[in-house]
């Protein structure tokens, strides 16, 4: 029987120490001045009195760790210790305006000379923080947004995101997923659950040249019907599904149920933001910082 690798504590803690230095992006000390006269030049209106690069990683500490008003606290203590930012210190509703319109790269730094197999799946968000009692109490509808991700199995970042509202079948996200993770790596296989079963995805896989590695429904018809890539699959899980695992490797998988586990104890259950764009920015946002922590461990 084989033995449970230990964890190497003093790494593990290395790891996490290491987050904090993550979220701290000293480049806005020097590129202050550059970056507002380049933001500012044919701006028309109210000038930025704030560069990007500031209000990127007070957005990254705010998805991770605090919210608005005590961000710019953390501004003003801060700024007593720092030229470059004294008498600069933004209120917290500069700091929401600025930090909702970021733009966001989720930039997991993977090799592009290198294929790479993702698995896919989808995840419920809640759109407010309300707890059981309030809801079962007052009948209040708990809403919820879905995030879809592809996650590299190697690595477990998240090479592509996709939101939707809760009504969006997992099966039609799988393209733009795939598409997501092609722009930013060599996508050779895709991995799924039975959500990702249909004739659409497996034919879109055979003609993209990507090895599909999605379980079909037990009771599967093995006519083609229009679709013989999915047929091939098809005969082949039904006639020896755990043959099927194994040469496949079906089981790593379970990279994406851990990223998606991970995500939600690092950021949570729910979104704080309430318009439809600023949620989905808020997502990206927390995809783009856990895919950061992740690289601490290089």
């Amino acid at each position: 029987m084989p033995t449970k690798k230990k964890r190497d504590w003093k790494k593990y803690n290395e790891e996490l120490v290491r987050r904090g230095e993550l979220l701290f992006d000293p480049d806005f000390l020097s590129g202050w001045r550059g970056e507002l006269a380049s933001s500012n030049e044919g701006k028309e209106g109210a000038r930025y009195r704030y560069p990007n690069c500031l209000m990127s990683m007070l957005a990254a500490i705010h998805v991770y760790l605090l919210p608005y008003r005590q961000l710019e606290g953390f501004v003003r203590v801060f700024a007593e210790h720092v030229d470059a930012v004294r008498g600069a210190v933004p209120d917290y509703s500069t700091i929401w305006w600025r930090v909702a319109k970021v733009k966001v790269d989720i930039d997991p730094s993977v090799d592009r000379a290198k294929d790479v197999t993702i698995a896919v799946d989808s995840t419920g968000i809640k759109v407010s923080n309300r707890g059981e009692w309030i809801r079962h109490k007052w009948a209040v509808k708990r809403g919820f947004v879905k995030f879809h991700v592809a996650v590299d199995v190697k690595t477990g970042k998240m090479l592509s995101v996709e939101v939707t509202d809760e009504g969006a079948p997992d099966g039609r996200m799988l393209e733009p997923l795939v598409q997501g993770a092609a722009s930013r790596a060599g996508v050779k296989r895709v991995m799924g659950d039975g959500a990702y079963d249909s004739r659409a995805n497996l034919r879109y896989l055979h003609d993209s040249g990507i090895e599909p590695v999605i379980r079909v429904r037990k009771n599967s018809s093995l006519k083609a019907m229009g679709c013989m890539p999915r047929k091939l699959v098809v005969q082949e899980q039904l006639a020896d599904y755990d043959g099927w695992r194994r040469r496949h490797r079906y089981g790593s998988r379970w990279r994406v149920e851990s990223a998606i586990s991970s995500f939600k104890a690092a950021f949570g259950e729910h979104v704080t933001s309430v318009k439809w764009r600023y949620m989905v920015n808020e997502l990206l946002l927390k995809a783009s910082v856990y895919n950061m922590f992740l690289s601490a461990r290089a």
